[in-house]
């Protein structure tokens, strides 16, 4: 339960109709296997001590009576098992019948809510046995004590905050206005929904949808726990069909006629940090909402059953991962279009160095031109070598410009470079930093010069992941007139230059995509060794994945040092070591702050995804921020 996780189950009993001693003691089965599993909260189906299918016999007395003693057993049973469950059955209240969820807990019925919706169409008569749910909460005798009785009820762990959840009930959720609008608004961020939901060709798609749309809308966990085979009587079919989405994403799922069982670790931090984010969220009210609380012990939850992939940012799909990259390629063209005609560019300047961020930029500028009708070589692509240019770089960025057909020019900045050092003094065998951005800021000096010449426009090629480091020369390659890279991170980049390259038909524009690809990231600045590249980035900064890792669910998600670390620690288990995980950790956050000043007057660019550091498009932040309470917390 550390860091907001917490695991929850939707379980379907084994059960016979109307058989209440059976039920229960399946039940209690279920939740003891749930409590050695480490579960949380565990919600069983709709009227899942009696049977959803009792028809008629709602109205026995020997039924109600039955189910009543049935929950007593169960409560007396389970008076040590730490898992919080929802239990489904008929109660009598002041002489009327209701569909309700018991809430119990260590042996005490914390809550009693009934259904408010009740479907009497087409296989559903529920309205000739029970009554909606009343408009307020109330009470009710049950079990030998007084519980709070009503759909207005918030369970609320005092041992962590975001441990809230509420209840609906099955036909409750396929409304027009669920309950669980109303239970979400009031704070709660797990939404139970105890079901018995029959088969029928093209149901479970449509339930699936429902509950995972929910979670979406309401920014928050829902739980769906659907009546098992054992109901299937007379004309219905069920089928066990469970589910459990979180903010729009389905985290696990029992498929109809299956196990009956899913479980899943949610991260109720995530759920309120989104909350906070989203300003058009409202603000918690209660009124009229009963907090019933209950205490349990707060341990590390293993968090080994909830997926955290390694890159967020790329979909782990193929067929979702070209998509993706397609759509990211028409956004960026399409916003590289309109600067150029808004500014009446005549040419798009890209300075071409051989590696991963030139290559996309140039696939972007030339599919602009092609949306606008403009002969590719309206591109203009300078490569500019220097001390640390290899033979491979260049070779890949003039291959890439002939098979693209664009305009490709060549300048030599060396002697540039070196009257340059001879002005300021600067010692060529010197290789510090000086030396470094001096060969960057040249480069940035002649593709402005050549814009300007052929009234053109430069276009940038850093991306958000470079960004993030400030792995940039300021008033170098951090500055262009219109930046398409910005806001795609490096592991994003890597899989849309392979898409381009797993679709061309071209096949010199395959082979240079692909060798492009497999050369190492690096800015090469410092001097070639044996006619190879001799600095590497992710040697100098960190592993590129780490960083868009880190950069994800620090600035994205908004979680504290601790857990980003704990998130790494799942997603990279056996790639890297928990030191190596540390020290790349700490020298994101301390570029992150310290490099704010280059985010702050970077270039224009097209907003991409949910992660932005543009000053304009999503990220504020000032320049002079301390990374001191970051970096405590890490140590």
């Amino acid at each position: 339960m550390k860091d907001g996780f917490i695991k929850i189950a939707a379980v379907s009993p084994e059960m016979r109709v109307a058989d209440c001693v059976y039920n229960a003691e399946k039940i209690t089965e279920a939740m003891s296997h749930a409590a050695k599993d480490g579960v949380h909260l565990l919600v069983l189906p709709e009227l899942c001590i009696t049977g959803y299918t009792c028809g008629d016999l709602f109205l026995q007395r020997t039924l109600t009576d039955g189910a009543e003693a049935a929950l007593a057993k169960i409560l007396s049973d389970t008076k040590k098992l730490p898992v919080v469950t929802l239990i489904g059955l008929p109660a009598v209240r002041e002489g009327k019948l209701y569909n309700c969820a018991a809430v119990v807990y260590k042996g005490t019925l914390l809550g009693v809510v009934p259904k408010k919706n009740l479907p009497n169409y087409g296989e559903f008569y529920e309205k000739r046995w029970f009554c909606s749910a009343p408009e307020e909460n109330a009470g009710i005798r049950l079990c030998g004590g007084d519980t709070p009785f009503g759909t207005k009820l918030i369970f609320q762990c005092a041992s962590m905050d975001g441990f809230r959840f509420a209840a609906e009930i099955c036909e409750d959720l396929w409304v027009p206005k669920p309950p669980s609008v109303s239970h979400a608004l009031a704070g709660a961020l797990i939404i139970a929904n105890l079901s018995a939901s029959d088969e029928t060709i093209g149901k479970a798609e449509y339930r699936r949808s429902l509950a995972v749309g929910q979670s979406s809308r309401l920014v928050c966990a829902y739980v769906y726990a659907d009546a098992g085979c054992g109901e299937s009587t007379t004309d219905m079919v069920f089928g066990g069909h469970n589910l459990i989405a979180e903010n729009g994403r389905l985290l696990s799922e029992c498929a109809p006629f299956s196990t009956g069982r899913c479980s899943a670790v949610v991260d109720l931090q995530l759920l309120s940090q989104e909350r906070r984010r989203l300003t058009t969220y409202p603000e918690s009210r209660a009124a009229g909402y009963e907090i019933v609380t209950f205490e349990m012990e707060t341990s590390d939850t293993d968090i080994a059953e909830r997926k955290i992939t390694k890159q967020p940012f790329v979909p782990e799909d193929g067929a979702e991962r070209g998509r993706r990259a397609e759509m990211i390629l028409t956004m960026q063209a399409h916003g590289l279009k309109k600067r150029l005609e808004h500014s009446h560019a005549k040419h798009a300047v890209i300075g071409i160095s051989g590696g991963l961020d030139s290559c996309l930029a140039l696939l972007v500028a030339v599919r602009a031109m092609d949306l606008a009708g403009r002969p590719r070589g309206d591109v203009l692509a300078v490569t500019m070598p220097c001390f640390g240019t290899t033979a491979r770089t260049r070779g890949n960025a003039a291959l890439l410009c002939e098979s693209l057909g664009v305009e490709f020019r060549s300048v030599d900045i060396t002697e540039a470079v070196r009257l340059h050092f001879r002005d300021i003094g600067q010692d060529e065998n010197d290789h510090d930093v000086t030396f470094e951005n001096a060969q960057a800021r040249e480069r940035t000096q002649i593709l402005m010069d050549l814009a300007n010449k052929h009234g053109g426009l430069v276009v940038g090629t850093g991306d958000l992941s470079e960004l993030a480091l400030g792995w940039a020369t300021y008033n170098g390659d951090q500055m262009s007139m219109y930046g398409v890279n910005a806001a795609v991170p490096k592991t994003l980049v890597r899989h849309i230059v392979r898409y381009a390259a797993d679709r061309t038909e071209n096949e010199p524009l395959r082979r240079a995509l692909l060798d492009i690809l497999d050369t190492p990231v690096s800015p090469e600045l410092l001097p070639a060794k044996g006619g190879n590249i001799s600095q590497k980035t992710e040697d100098i900064v960190g592993p590129y994945e780490l960083h868009d890792f880190f950069l994800y669910y620090a600035v994205r998600c908004g979680f504290a040092p601790r857990k980003v670390r704990r998130l790494a620690g799942a997603a990279f288990s056996g790639i890297y070591d928990g030191e190596t995980l540390d020290k790349w950790l700490k020298n994101f956050y301390r570029r992150f702050f310290a490099q704010q000043f280059k985010r702050s007057c970077m270039p224009d660019g097209p907003k991409i995804g949910s992660v932005t550091l543009s000053p304009r498009g999503d990220w504020r932040m000032p320049s002079d921020a301390a990374a001191a309470l970051w970096l405590a917390e890490l140590e």
